[in-house]
């Protein structure tokens, strides 16, 4: 696909702008590290282009505080390009424990039905769906639903979603998928997260 090129034009009605502009939904799926990362990265084009911006994290700490959050809140007050407002669902989360994940559970619906809200209200141009993966697979949120939102969504909203283990269904609606694989990771050599490079 040189210079963006596609190498196949659908014989599909639309003209070249309207295939081009149409609203996208993209996953980053898989064990991998970088799937939130590379949402971000597309808010950061999204601000650049003035488009209003919704960060919806679930079932991460609400007291996780992110470096990406930091900068977007920033760049979203700063009145040079769009906004930014950042909602959080988890209260806590561990890779271990998953027994008293009730209040998450309860949380992460709560978070989509203020997704479900702002969809139909078109709140917003970009939707980072960050970790939101992991409450379809858990069974937290009805993934035929998720779908039937997603394809009857009105207007020109682009929707991210990222985290393992992406229902298939999931995979099959969106435009983007992207399964990020891991070759190596430090962890793997017993290295902790660090400043910079996890958060």
């Amino acid at each position: 696909m040189p210079k963006g090129q596609p190498s196949v034009v659908p014989d599909d009605g639309l003209t070249t702008r309207q295939r081009r502009n149409r609203p996208l939904v993209v996953v980053h799926t898989g064990v991998g590290k970088g799937k939130s990362t590379a949402a971000f990265g597309l808010a950061l084009r999204a601000w650049n282009q003035g488009w209003p911006i919704g960060v919806f994290q679930f079932v991460k700490s609400a007291k996780w505080k992110v470096g990406e959050e930091n900068a977007l809140r920033v760049l979203g007050a700063s009145g040079e390009g769009g906004t930014v407002d950042w909602h959080k669902m988890g209260e806590g989360w561990s890779w271990v424990q998953r027994d008293a994940q009730m209040d998450n559970e309860e949380k992460a619906r709560e978070g989509w039905e203020q997704v479900k809200r702002d969809l139909a209200a078109e709140t917003y141009k970009l939707y980072v769906l960050d970790e939101f993966a992991y409450p379809m697979h858990w069974g937290w949120v009805d993934t035929d639903e998720v779908v039937s939102v997603l394809r009857e969504r009105p207007g020109t909203q682009h929707v991210v979603i990222t985290g393992r283990n992406a229902p298939g269904k999931l995979v099959e609606v969106a435009d983007l998928v992207t399964d990020m694989s891991k070759v190596k990771h430090p962890m793997d050599a017993g290295q902790k997260g660090q400043r910079g490079i996890e958060w």
